[in-house]
């Protein structure tokens, strides 16, 4: 299957992209004479103002190889191997991170069913008890998605409740943002709207889903959580020794606007890929297109053969749903190729 995919444009990930040409040049641009390493050069220095800048100035950033490292290593910051931490059941550090974060935390993560991928404060005060118990982990995280695996939103005020109802109860706010660029284009907020003036305490920055080759950052907005980071961070092999090439990635991508030009344009082709595969016979969209990935229902016996010529995930294997993610460099005609696919698909099998 992947072989006969090679080459060809998928849904199943946007990271199976490719690396922008502007991302690629910036990397190009800093592979000059040498610099000093471990994030001391003018690249790492100029990001991090960038980054800073974006988020209201007062805050703290770090690079990191991974989205799971900068999940892990935020979160560890954040807790004692006692504490637990709150999440969906279908949040990336429950479901596919290969237990990593209760691995290196020590924390227990206690999950909530949340069938859009998005948590409330009702459901959140299912855990909240046991304070003082010494028999129990005691709650020290909410960890919530922007935007969810299930490719819904959180809006600036839900994200705020949850940070006020959290923080009321001595808990920290953490938000996995592998999608946060892909989240501020649909809402049409700011980052700082978003994040900062929520009062969320720590966020993975994704940029790898959006155009970079590889890296993410790990922004403190609560600026005391990482007093002690930078040797987190080097126990948890994560301090790059040729930072500049990450650092570079993040520059370009926030600068004049890389970021919301390359989501913009793939959230739209989740939008034109729902709307042309959702008006075919016996294909169900099953959930509001809000971001770059859709949702669908298809009848069983096409599912593999459509899988052969454009590689995507079935997200639910006994309901036969499956899920298309769109990306950055996803065209009009990788949507319309597809559909005439799928199309003549459902027509060979019966379905018109």
């Amino acid at each position: 299957m992947q072989e006969k995919n090679m080459g060809k444009r998928g849904f199943a990930s946007d990271n199976n992209s490719g690396v922008h040409p502007r991302i690629l040049k910036a990397i190009s641009r800093v592979n000059e004479d040498h610099v000093i390493a471990y994030g001391d050069d003018k690249y790492t220095i100029q990001a991090i103002a960038r980054i800073k800048d974006i988020f209201g100035g007062d805050a703290e950033v770090f690079f990191v190889f991974n989205g799971t490292a900068a999940n892990v290593l935020g979160l560890k910051a954040a807790t004692e191997s006692w504490n637990s931490v709150i999440c969906a059941e279908t949040a990336h550090i429950n479901s596919d991170e290969c237990g990593a974060p209760e691995k290196f935390t020590g924390c227990k993560l206690l999950t909530l069913p949340a069938p859009d991928g998005k948590l409330n404060v009702d459901l959140i005060s299912r855990h909240m008890h046991s304070f003082g118990f010494e028999h129990h982990t005691q709650p020290g995280v909410v960890s919530i998605t922007q935007a969810t695996e299930m490719g819904t939103l959180y809006t600036p005020r839900e994200i705020r409740e949850i940070a006020e109802y959290a923080h009321s109860h001595g808990l920290w706010l953490h938000i996995d943002g592998a999608r946060i660029c892909n989240a501020a284009a649909a809402l049409g907020v700011s980052f700082e709207e978003m994040i900062t003036a929520t009062g969320t305490d720590i966020l993975s920055f994704g940029g790898t889903k959006n155009g970079l080759m590889y890296g993410e950052a790990i922004v403190f907005l609560n600026r005391s959580l990482a007093e002690n980071f930078r040797y987190v961070r080097k126990q948890g092999m994560q301090l790059a020794s040729k930072m500049r090439y990450i650092a570079a990635q993040f520059d370009e991508m926030l600068k004049d606007d890389l970021w919301l030009e390359n989501s913009l344009h793939a959230n739209k082709m989740a939008s034109l890929l729902a709307r042309e595969a959702g008006s075919l016979p016996n294909v169900k969209i099953t959930r509001k297109v809000e971001i770059n990935g859709v949702f669908a229902c298809l009848p069983p016996a096409i599912i593999e053969p459509l899988m052969k010529e454009f590689f995507f995930y079935v997200w639910n294997e006994p309901e036969s749903e499956v899920r298309w993610m769109t990306s950055w460099d996803t065209t009009e005609e990788d949507i319309y190729s597809f559909t005439e696919v799928l199309k003549k698909l459902l027509a060979d099998a019966g379905y018109a």
